[in-house]
């Protein structure tokens, strides 16, 4: 932040956490902002405290309107809902945590979770007591999922993930890439299609390899919406942390879930609509945002 702060201002550049930059680390760069600078309520970073002009519901923003979005597909796509469906969480960050809340919420069953080290597999669903838990190990005591095994009814497997597993038999239908980019590759997509996997979810940036992707199109009759739509919660309500700041208002926690679900439930829509008929989400969400930014070039007179 020393040498970033000179180049940030709500109109110029707006940083946001992601990867090992969670509300700790935004904290502490905000405060080095504010040492250097002596401004006060400036909305130079997202996803702040609520203590200095942070927005309610952007920890959760991402893997709620992941989940939001979800909700829709499932019904529209295959018309069922979430209740009962068996879903493959990877990570155990800020995404995988609040996704796997909303899918409990919604009836759901959360069979995995992951970090770097392994995979925690709960055969019956995880409790709210096992959230709970790892929540605590991860966002307290900075824990890996192997130290709580005892602490959780899900049995550890080391050196897998999700997607790895080939001998677990264990059910997926559907599937929530969490953790980081490139982890569905071509043989974890193979796996989960193997699986009976009904559709695929991007919670993370770009966790599906070239490969990855190859497979899931090989099946059109399974949802797969990648990350630029799926995850924009996050994003989104970065926007809304942003609108918030520039009006010195902190609004009610309800507000801002509203307008996150409408704002996941218009994403759906361009996506439908974009994908022509027969067409995937996945198409449709290209084609949404590549005209988006084509006709946004064009007003400017950026592009003749």
């Amino acid at each position: 932040m020393t040498e970033l702060f000179r180049y940030l201002h709500p109109s110029t550049d707006v940083p946001a956490g992601d990867i090992g930059v969670g509300g700790r680390e935004i904290g502490y760069m905000y405060g080095q902002y504010k040492r250097l600078t002596n401004k006060h309520g400036e909305g130079v970073l997202t996803g702040k405290s609520m203590l200095f002009g942070g927005s309610p519901f952007r920890p959760e923003a991402t893997g709620y309107g992941l989940i939001y979005i979800t909700k829709i597909a499932v019904e529209k796509r295959l018309g069922r809902t979430l209740e009962g469906s068996c879903c493959a969480v990877s990570g155990s960050g800020n995404v995988a945590q609040f996704a796997a809340k909303k899918l409990m919420e919604f009836g759901a069953k959360v069979m995995t979770f992951s970090d770097s080290n392994g995979v925690l597999v709960f055969d019956d669903g995880m409790t709210e007591d096992d959230w709970d838990s790892i929540v605590e190990a991860k966002n307290v005591h900075r824990m890996r999922l192997r130290d709580i095994e005892d602490k959780v009814t899900g049995r550890y497997i080391p050196n897998e993930s999700p997607w790895t597993l080939t001998d677990d038999t264990t059910p997926f239908h559907l599937a929530f890439p969490c953790a980081t980019q490139n982890e569905i590759d071509g043989k974890g997509a193979e796996l989960l299609l193997s699986k009976g996997v009904l559709g695929v979810f991007e919670g993370a940036n770009l966790p599906t390899t070239i490969k990855g992707q190859e497979v899931f199109r090989s099946r059109p009759d399974v949802i797969y919406i990648p990350g630029k739509a799926a995850n924009a919660g996050g994003v989104g309500v970065s926007g809304l942390e942003m609108a918030q700041n520039a009006q010195r208002l902190q609004w009610e926690p309800e507000e801002v879930d509203d307008k996150l679900q409408k704002m996941m439930g218009e994403i759906y829509t361009q996506m439908e609509a974009a994908s022509g008929e027969g067409g995937t989400l996945e198409e449709g969400a290209n084609r949404a945002g590549f005209l988006k930014v084509v006709q946004a070039m064009e007003e400017l007179g950026w592009l003749y």
